[in-house]
């Protein structure tokens, strides 16, 4: 497996970054709804298309696709007095993305009245995170899946004094990662793998023994672009 660090020292967060310096960053950075824009990392001259915007040669297969099916994940900011994120670790046995690592989310239903709420009511299914401890701050670019799923991020902050219950059907673990640590571009790297014969280009942020990559690492990369202007 291959792997670039992306250095960039001016976006290193100072350890004890506080609550009041993300509001102060991410609220003009993030879009208030949905938006329609699809994460485009700026200069890569490909087609900002989620886990196709490193992989040009996919561009071909786009057309072939099935419809896309629309999902929606929170992103959790956990207020904590160091600003972590919160991450699952899917179950191994899931037909999507199994064992990887992931933000709390799933499928939007015909019964959910938009994104938000899809995100809301999957967070309560999967890890038992009542929706009274989340804050909905802001939104990221749209995610399109090379799974074929095209994904609303909604940032959340989360008071910490929640209790989590994971559905052990969908999640096999949660953990949190500082935001420090995710926001610092000097651990953002680009690794690659074989996938169905081709080689494909994806983000990874490993911390400690977690490997967190492809779609969830590219949102995290969305959301510290946005707040740096990257």
């Amino acid at each position: 497996m291959a792997e670039t660090a992306i250095k960039d020292p001016s976006s290193v967060l100072p350890r004890n970054w506080t609550e009041t310096q993300f509001r102060e960053l991410a609220a003009g950075a993030l879009h208030a709804a949905p938006s329609e824009d699809i994460f485009h990392p700026p200069n890569s001259g490909l087609i900002g298309n989620g886990d196709f915007d490193l992989n040009p040669h996919m561009a071909a297969e786009l057309d072939l696709e099935k419809p896309l099916r629309p999902a929606a994940v929170l992103v959790p900011i956990i207020l904590r007095e160091q600003l972590t994120v919160l991450l699952t670790e899917r179950s191994a046995h899931l037909p999507n993305h199994a064992g990887q690592v992931a933000f709390p989310g799933g499928k939007i239903e015909k019964h959910d009245p938009d994104p938000l709420g899809a995100a809301l009511r999957e967070s309560e299914e999967e890890i038992g995170l009542d929706r009274s401890f989340v804050e909905p701050f802001g939104y990221l670019d749209n995610y399109r899946t090379g799974t074929g799923f095209h994904v609303t991020p909604i940032v959340g902050l989360v008071k910490p004094e929640f209790t989590l219950k994971l559905d052990p059907s969908e999640v096999e673990s949660s953990f949190e990662v500082p935001l420090e640590f995710l926001m610092s571009s000097g651990n953002h790297q680009l690794h690659t793998k074989e996938l169905r014969g081709r080689k494909r280009v994806y983000y990874a942020m490993p911390y400690r023994e977690r490997y967190i990559w492809g779609a969830t690492a590219g949102m995290i990369k969305n959301l510290h672009d946005r707040i740096f202007q990257s």
